[in-house]
């Protein structure tokens, strides 16, 4: 027979579901009109107590032996059929400091106590983080407290202008500011009265495709890219700049000595007055480093979809600029995106006749973009989407550095200078 009786470990499965979701703790801080909470127990029926009595018996006793953080209700079963039997129907809470007994988390009830009270203390505000977030206050310790002197430094002052390593508060550092951020910011945002930000690009970078929206794309959008660094973009902090690393391909351009491979930041990227005529963007480092000379060129190392170096320079749109991405659909989303700020890119190696002469090279990717592109050429478009409908294969790619290198040089040298 096929029994649902809601038994002891049933019944302190939905107590410890209700813990789980911090309502025991947000009750035991806040208390509200839920207690004495009645649990509704699923019990036998008249026919199931007369056909399996001894089970029905057994089930009964468990749950009256249990009893004491909990009182039950019973009610009459099988007075016509094999006599009266008061059968357990509802365990009931008093309070819910014994629903939490019933659950075995007293220890955790009085750390959580002690440590929303602790927080309170520091700006009585700070109740209502503790209030919506309970598992976490348990789970963070003594970081929390950490978390909300931050918060308190940051509410007093508001674009510091310094690192985050400048920050001079005990206990606190860099990575411990990198990894609380969001608990930070949410401290933040009860003590200034007012909801909690959403941090648009780190959901961005969640997307179901692996990459950013064409609307948000970070070709357009600040240089803080990682969520360490939009955190400190966001409340005011200094961070690294952004290094854009270029090679010159043509030797008889003078630049420092006899360097030719430089690494410099974004904004002197954007004042470079050098003479070229010709920009080559690769996202492979081998390929950057092996390009040959040509004249009157610069090759630059990209990085997928962190083009926002070339939004300011604008000496870049007196030049040709070639881009030679992975054959696959991020590839040419990130040339839709690179066109958006510098609409005169020509891909080169991306074509068709490239792909299917290199099959043996083909890999699968992953999580292809289904995004609309505009930018492209009615060649790229056929490729991308063909790519995306598996035309070639199931999830065809080609990767830059799988190109035999005769195949590129041949037309890197046929393209336009």
């Amino acid at each position: 027979m096929s029994r649902n009786w809601t038994t002891l470990a049933g019944l302190r499965s939905l107590s410890a579901s209700a813990w789980e979701r911090g309502q025991l703790l947000r009750e035991a801080m806040e208390p509200t009109e839920a207690y004495p909470r009645r649990r509704a127990l699923k019990r036998p029926s008249a026919a199931e107590l007369r056909d399996d009595y001894a089970a029905a018996r057994k089930w009964a006793a468990e749950l009256f032996a249990a009893a004491g953080p909990y009182s039950l209700e019973t009610v009459d079963v099988g007075r016509t059929t094999i006599g009266s039997n008061h059968l357990p129907a509802a365990a009931v809470f008093a309070r819910v400091e014994d629903e939490i007994a019933f659950v075995g988390r007293n220890r955790e009830l009085g750390q959580f106590r002690s440590r929303a009270a602790a927080l309170a203390a520091l700006d009585p505000a700070l109740r209502a983080w503790a209030l919506k977030r309970p598992l976490q206050l348990l789970a963070l310790g003594d970081a929390a407290l950490t978390a909300a002197r931050v918060a308190l430094w940051l509410r007093e002052n508001p674009g510091p202008g310094i690192y985050l390593r400048q920050l001079s508060l005990p206990g606190v550092h860099t990575k411990f500011i990198e990894t609380h951020r969001r608990v930070i910011d949410e401290m933040l945002a009860v003590l200034q009265h007012r909801p909690p930000e959403d941090d648009l690009l780190e959901r961005g970078a969640a997307a179901s495709d692996g990459a950013v929206s064409d609307d948000d794309g970070l070709l357009l959008s600040p240089i803080a890219r990682t969520p360490a660094a939009r955190f400190a973009e966001r409340h005011g902090f200094l961070h690294p700049p952004e290094l854009v690393r270029f090679r010159l391909l043509d030797p008889e351009i003078p630049l420092l000595g006899d360097a030719r491979d430089v690494m410099v930041t974004a904004e002197a990227f954007s004042t470079l007055r050098l003479p070229v005529t010709s920009v080559l963007v690769t996202e492979n480092l081998v390929n950057f480093l092996a390009l040959p000379d040509r004249p009157r060129s610069l090759a630059l190392f990209g990085a997928g979809y962190g083009f926002s170096s070339l939004r300011d320079a604008e000496w870049i749109r007196d030049c040709e600029v070639l881009y030679w991405g992975d054959l696959d659909t991020h590839g040419f989303r990130i040339l839709d995106q690179l066109r958006s700020v510098h609409p005169h890119v020509s891909s080169i190696l991306m074509d068709e006749a490239t792909l299917l002469a290199h099959r043996e090279a083909w890999g699968v990717e992953e999580s292809p973009s289904r995004a609309h592109l505009a930018r492209l050429t009615a060649e790229e478009a056929e490729v991308y989407e063909s790519l995306g409908n598996n035309r070639y294969g199931n999830g065809v790619r080609l990767e830059q550095e799988l190109i035999r290198w005769d195949w590129a040089l041949e037309r890197l040298a046929a393209g336009p200078i």
